[in-house]
């Protein structure tokens, strides 16, 4: 799924979800970011492939079950703390947000979004005027308040909440109400990509105000149905652990646009072939990325239509730098040389063609190809080549020990490469590492974890050696710092793998400091070239997620999914309709 995370530029997708980096959106299972790169229009139209939408009918029409699918629970549906793809996935039917994007990736008040209109940004770009709806309620008829924009970012910008979104907030300085539907948001400083952090889903202050806020994240607001009350066209009426999540229109929903689907069923399977075979079968109506293995397969049922290109998200082997996560303490990704070594020793180019169909462009830094902060060569590119491998970790004092396995101080080079359980593209690429590694004496042994559990309890506290992931960027800004500033380890951030470049922490600030995007353009090549030569991660590739519906579903052209969003998956889905 996606960690995440960012149309534009990104995801990501990773990476969330929120201006957040979300670990684990839809059903790939990635990780979201909040503060992720996007790209304006998206890459590699060669590869654009998309089929005729089902046949519509006439006009829409109301009532019916849609079903959706994953492979992958939920880990909390409060807004503040979703980090993963299929908390994301149901949120988007729960909640409102703030304001929304459009196809082009633009920050919008659509007429589902709470805000009433554009937010009024100030002569200095400092201080972002925002109000809302009349008409906007709560699930339980109260309305929605200044108060709720107020709680919600004052919850996700304090790090004592731990949450993901904290890049995203923590540049405001102050937040006045107004008048009850009017807040006047002031900034520390500029901060380029803020109009992105007001892309974001509210939390009710009503029912969670007199919450502690360590408390939170463990309250039953999120995860229990009854508990969890919502502003968004659908209400969550039930969940079946590890089997699905129903939601039903809510009678009494304020939008003047009302959800045509009657009942939104997202259903857990085992992993993504068995997802397939439920779409093949009709018993799932809608899948959000299907195994590039499975998509000729797909293409031949003429009933189901598919979307595919590449999209915003990107794929990534995380080193974690805590000392503690290893043997004796020793970690073993100290050294750049090492991490460079990695690089070289890994088929990445193979990756693309062999398992992702070609449907993928390499990446070196954590920008998409072909967006306005692509920094082509300004990054370093690692060719695929051994013997290379090989010279480095010699000369950053690795030997071979008795069974081929490099040593050094005592410390064999072995480490454990953790990637969520069902995902079938993951489960490949890590077998590729494995090899890789072995090839230049270095043993990698691949861990199939279930996703929620995984996120919950290695990822996002950093308790892990090494990690196979992707980011799903959420908004169409490059800025990156939530991942990799030390600024934000865990719990309060998304740098996960505790990695600290004293360098690269002030060009993140340097970059969202100036909303000229010459200037910032020229900040995300050093970024690139120190963060590529440095490695925290070995960044693989972008690749896209096949999007595939049957013949129930029916939009208009205008609201068909969108792969380049974040959550474009479900782009417009308020207005999406289902006949028998």
């Amino acid at each position: 799924m996606k960690l995440k995370r960012m149309n534009w530029w990104s995801v990501l997708l990773i990476v969330s979800l929120v201006g957040i980096l979300f670990t684990g959106c839809s059903t790939n299972n990635n990780a979201s970011t909040s503060t992720p790169p996007a790209t304006e229009n998206n890459t590699n139209k060669e590869n654009d492939t998309q089929t005729e939408a089902p046949p519509a009918a006439d006009q829409p029409v109301d009532g019916g079950t849609i079903t959706l699918s994953t492979f992958s629970d939920i880990v909390s549906l409060n807004p503040v703390f979703i980090n993963d793809t299929s908390s994301g996935d149901v949120a988007q039917f729960l909640f409102a947000k703030l304001y929304d994007l459009n196809r082009e990736g633009n920050v919008t008040a659509e007429p589902w979004s709470l805000a009433a209109e554009a937010p009024k940004v100030s002569e200095d770009g400092k201080t972002y005027t925002v109000k809302l709806k009349d008409s906007a309620k709560w699930s339980d008829g109260q309305p929605v308040t200044a108060d709720d924009i107020i709680f919600t970012i004052d919850t996700i910008r304090n790090p004592e909440a731990g949450a993901p979104g904290i890049s995203l907030m923590d540049k405001v300085d102050k937040i006045e109400k107004v008048d009850d539907k009017t807040v006047s948001i002031t900034l520390k400083q500029i901060y380029a990509p803020f109009q992105y952090s007001l892309v974001v889903e509210l939390i009710p202050a009503h029912v969670l105000k007199d919450i502690p806020v360590t408390e939170l994240q463990k309250n039953a607001y999120g995860t229990d149905p009854a508990k969890t009350v919502t502003n968004g066209p659908w209400k969550w009426t039930a969940w079946k652990q590890g089997e699905s999540h129903t939601m039903d229109a809510d009678p009494n929903y304020w939008g003047e646009v009302k959800p045509h689907i009657a009942q939104v069923i997202y259903k857990i399977y085992a992993d993504q072939n068995t997802e397939v075979q439920a779409l093949l079968k009709g018993d799932t109506d809608h899948i959000s990325a299907i195994p590039v293995t499975q998509v000729e397969a797909v293409k031949g049922n003429d009933k189901i239509a598919i979307i595919e290109k590449p999209g915003a998200q990107y794929e990534y082997l995380n080193f974690n730098f805590d000392p503690k996560n290893f043997p004796d303490n020793y970690g073993l990704f100290e050294g750049q040389k090492t991490r460079q070594a990695i690089a070289h020793a890994l088929n990445r180019q193979g990756m693309v063609d062999n398992i992702l169909k070609g449907v993928g462009a390499l990446m070196n830094a954590p920008f998409l190809p072909d967006t306005w902060a692509d920094p082509k060569d300004a990054a370093v590119n690692y060719d695929y080549n051994a013997e290379t491998a090989k010279k480095l970790l010699a000369e950053d004092g690795w030997v071979a020990g008795k069974d081929g396995i490099l040593e050094k101080d005592g410390h064999r080079f072995s480490f454990e490469l953790q990637y969520n359980a069902g995902n079938s593209r993951r489960e490949q690429v890590a077998a590729v590492i494995q090899q890789n590694l072995k090839d230049v004496g270095i043993e990698a042994t691949p861990k199939a974890i279930d996703f929620a559990a995984w996120i919950d309890q290695n990822v996002t506290p950093g308790k892990y050696q090494a990690l196979l992931l992707a980011w799903s960027l959420n908004t169409p800004d490059p800025d990156s710092e939530s991942i990799f500033s030390s600024k934000y380890f865990p719990p309060a951030g998304q740098n996960s793998g505790w990695y600290k470049n004293e360098k690269l922490d002030q060009l993140w600030i340097d970059g969202y400091s100036t909303v000229d995007q010459n200037e910032r353009k020229e900040i995300y090549k050093e970024v690139a070239k120190e963060i590529s030569t440095d490695l925290p991660y070995v960044f693989l590739y972008q690749y896209g997620q096949a999007i595939g519906t049957g013949p129930r579903v029916h939009w208009a052209e205008e609201d068909r999914p969108e792969p380049s969003l974040g959550y474009g998956q479900y782009f417009h889905a308020i207005k999406w309709w289902v006949t028998d």
